[in-house]
């Protein structure tokens, strides 16, 4: 495949390796596009590639890039221009879950954590959405969580960074929605994949529940709003009913269950 000018609709998935990213990528592949699948992880990238273009003949072209990285927006936007490759689909997947209290958590971690949720997701929507402009089309799915509606201790790099991307899309939406581009937020819950793995639970029985969803089914869930211009989806029930109760709990509730769970010295 010539890599000078590619003439094809193309989608482009962020933390596209394994996951959510890999099911949204299938699934786009599906629809007929051609796909930019992006993440740091080039072992599972080669096996994204190999997998779709055997399943359904289609181009895949991979970038190997750290998306917590300062100037990884601009670098992949680059990329793409100098390719002059066309994207009509941009889904911002990639995330990282960061757990502790904030003081202890490392420093680059922390960073690479803001990075990752924020700043990359907002300045890709930024340049890639310039284009669509001119086009009056295109699709941006932003990946946020339903902790985007939890300020807890232990997860404070984590949810109020998807809080900022839950607002930062349903602004972006009021001011791109006259111009025939559709922006969704996708809330999902807890889901079954290695972001989940480093910590122990009954994997089984949280499935059992419906508490730990399939990734393909939330990825589902998620196209299908993005293409039907839904402003969010919150996937499964529950999640739905969380969202709603979860900020109705009292903050003096969270400090004696947080303080329970810990001795403070």
């Amino acid at each position: 495949m010539s890599e000078d000018t590619i003439p094809y609709a193309y989608a482009l998935v962020t933390g596209a390796s394994s996951g959510l990213g890999w099911h949204f990528s299938e699934l786009l592949v599906q629809k007929g596009y051609h796909l930019i699948a992006v993440s740091n992880q080039s072992t599972e990238l080669n096996k994204l590639k190999k997998h779709l273009e055997l399943a359904y003949a289609t181009p895949v072209i991979t970038v190997n890039m750290d998306l917590s990285r300062e100037m990884a927006a601009k670098s992949l936007y680059d990329y793409c221009e100098e390719k002059k490759i066309q994207v009509e689909v941009l889904v911002n997947n990639a995330g990282m879950l960061v757990y502790g209290e904030a003081v202890s958590v490392q420093y680059s971690q922390a960073q690479a954590a803001l990075q990752l949720h924020m700043t990359t997701p907002a300045l890709l929507c930024r340049t890639f959405s310039e284009n669509m402009l001119k086009k009056r089309m295109g699709f941006i799915l932003n990946v946020s969580s339903i902790s985007a509606v939890m300020p807890y201790p232990t997860i404070s790099y984590y949810g109020p960074t998807k809080t900022f991307l839950r607002h930062f899309t349903r602004a972006l939406r009021t001011e791109l929605k006259p111009f025939g581009i559709h922006v969704t937020c996708l809330l999902p819950g807890a889901i079954d994949t290695a972001l989940f793995g480093q910590y122990q639970f009954d994997r089984e029985m949280a499935k059992r529940f419906r508490v730990l969803k399939h990734p393909g089914k939330v990825a589902r869930a998620g196209i299908k709003a993005l293409f039907r211009n839904r402003p969010e989806c919150i996937p499964g029930m529950l999640n739905k009913l969380a969202i709603w109760f979860l900020p109705m709990i009292p903050h003096f509730i969270i400090v004696l269950i947080y303080r329970r769970s810990r001795t403070i010295t």
